[in-house]
């Protein structure tokens, strides 16, 4: 509830004061800037959501301001219950504007981000090496021995034309098999071990010249194309550590605030 009320109040506030109106409602205009509660994830950008989901949200609208007219009809603005959650919302949007506007006095500088990068940048920001692969899967030695033999002194176009065929009408992965055995990329973690281990020996355009077994039958791999480990440029990662550092060391300012209002407070537990 927190979250929610104050993006939907930073939404309202962003949005242009001369929205078009959109409908009406016994003489009230609803405009773009009405809906910010309702757009959520898709931003306060009312015009990039699709059509279909416009009318919708421009329907929930209609409907909200029906209910508040009734709402209002049966008095509801003068209980108790009305007046309470009221207390609530506002208490709750004082806490969320603090928490805010301590999170921005969060100061990061560069050479932080940068020791951080430096520190790291053989570990966490690595990319590791990657493999471009088909296979074809079939249930016995033979039958994958057979399909090496038919690909036996083919190379390039004529190689990979060949085996895309095969594939589509020998291998049991019928997942891979309708795209012609095609994996895509993966690293080495992605496959089981002896899978990995064939693939990544191959040199690119190659096929393995014995079936390679595995839990699931006998593979024959064509490695299409092969990236070695790399580590990710800084200028790629440094605001994504920027925000993390911000956000590691906001906790430790906030534990020691908080520290600091609970000594100076009289707490009671009842």
């Amino acid at each position: 509830m927190k979250k929610g009320l104050f993006l939907a109040l930073s939404l309202a506030a962003s949005m242009s004061l001369n929205a078009a109106v959109l409908a009406s409602v016994n003489g009230k205009d609803i405009k773009e800037e009405d809906l910010a509660p309702l757009l959520g994830a898709h931003g306060s950008d009312f015009n990039k959501i699709p059509e279909q989901m416009k009318k919708q949200l421009i329907e929930m609208a209609i409907n909200g301001e029906l209910i508040l007219e009734q709402a209002k009809k049966d008095g509801i603005d003068k209980t108790k219950e009305y007046k309470d959650a009221l207390k609530f919302s506002e208490d709750n949007v004082l806490r969320n504007v603090w928490t805010q506007n301590e999170y921005k006095k969060i100061k990061i500088s560069e050479a932080d981000v940068k020791a951080f990068y430096e520190k790291n940048k053989d570990t966490i920001f690595v990319s590791p090496a990657q493999v471009k692969a088909k296979h074809i899967l079939v249930a016995t030695q033979k039958e994958a021995e057979d399909i090496i033999a038919q690909l036996k002194g083919l190379k390039g176009d004529a190689l990979t034309s060949k085996f895309s065929e095969l594939a589509k009408t020998k291998s049991i992965d019928r997942g891979s098999a309708t795209n012609g055995g095609e994996l895509g990329w993966f690293d080495e973690s992605r496959m089981v071990p002896a899978f990995s281990k064939a693939a990544f020996g191959l040199k690119n355009g190659a096929i393995t010249i014995k079936p390679v077994k595995s839990e699931f039958g006998y593979h024959v791999i064509l490695k299409e194309d092969s990236k070695a480990k790399t580590t990710v440029a800084y200028d790629k990662v440094k605001n994504n550590i920027e925000e993390q550092l911000r956000a590691e060391k906001f906790r430790g300012v906030m534990q020691d605030k908080m520290d600091k209002l609970r000594q100076g407070a009289k707490i009671e537990y009842k």
